[in-house]
């Protein structure tokens, strides 16, 4: 697996390039922003599809450009798909962002596997800091979004949000993951299962 970081948007989102060791299309995870970064980023290759994890204003700010300039569907779990064509409901008005994108192209859910050349990315719903945030896992890999960073999670004080429903998300569908799963988060360094189950006060102690 190829996974390449971009840095990017109003609140230094990490928008991930992921494809098999092949050279095959890749999918973009999390385009929040600084299109012509991405564009350059993506170099002509083919991209499969343009993934959200979750529906807020600093995830998606170059979502509908990467879509047009590479022709791929836009995807979003269901339980957030309406949320990102509203600046308000994506939370960007709360911070003088009109950041929206159009209707998203297909749904996810549970289960689904995201699918690029090679590339088998699993989705894994979990609720909490949005009703339809998820996490991509394949190949050892686990792309979390905002629902697991480096020793904390996301914040749950936004509409949507609900502490109580992110720690069961993690509990129940990332504390099974292998110790050595690499955790690429939407923001801040990368982490492992392993870490965070001894360090994040946020996952159950036995």
């Amino acid at each position: 697996m190829i996974v390449e970081r971009i840095v990017c948007g109003p609140l230094d989102t990490n928008c991930w390039l992921v494809g098999d060791d092949e050279g095959g299309p890749l999918v973009v995870i999390d385009p929040a922003g600084d299109a012509e970064t991405i564009r350059a980023r993506i170099a002509g290759r083919d991209v499969a599809s343009v993934v959200l994890t979750h529906g807020h204003f600093d995830h998606l700010g170059a979502a509908d450009e990467i879509r047009e300039l590479t022709g791929a569907p836009l995807l979003v779990h269901a339980d957030d798909a309406g949320a990102v064509t509203s600046a308000e409901a994506t939370g960007g008005m709360l911070f003088g962002f009109d950041h929206r994108t159009a209707a998203p192209d297909r749904t996810l859910e549970d289960g689904v596997v995201v699918r690029a050349g090679t590339l088998a990315l699993e989705v894994i719903h979990t609720p909490g800091h949005t009703p339809g945030g998820i996490c991509l896992f394949g190949g050892g890999h686990l792309f979390s979004g905002d629902t697991l960073f480096a020793g904390s999670v996301g914040r749950t004080d936004f509409p949507g949000g609900d502490a109580r429903t992110l720690r069961r998300s993690i509990g129940e569908r990332l504390t099974p993951l292998p110790d050595e799963t690499v955790v690429h988060p939407g923001h801040g360094p990368d982490t492992t299962i392993a870490r965070e189950r001894r360090l994040n006060p946020f996952f159950p102690r036995a």
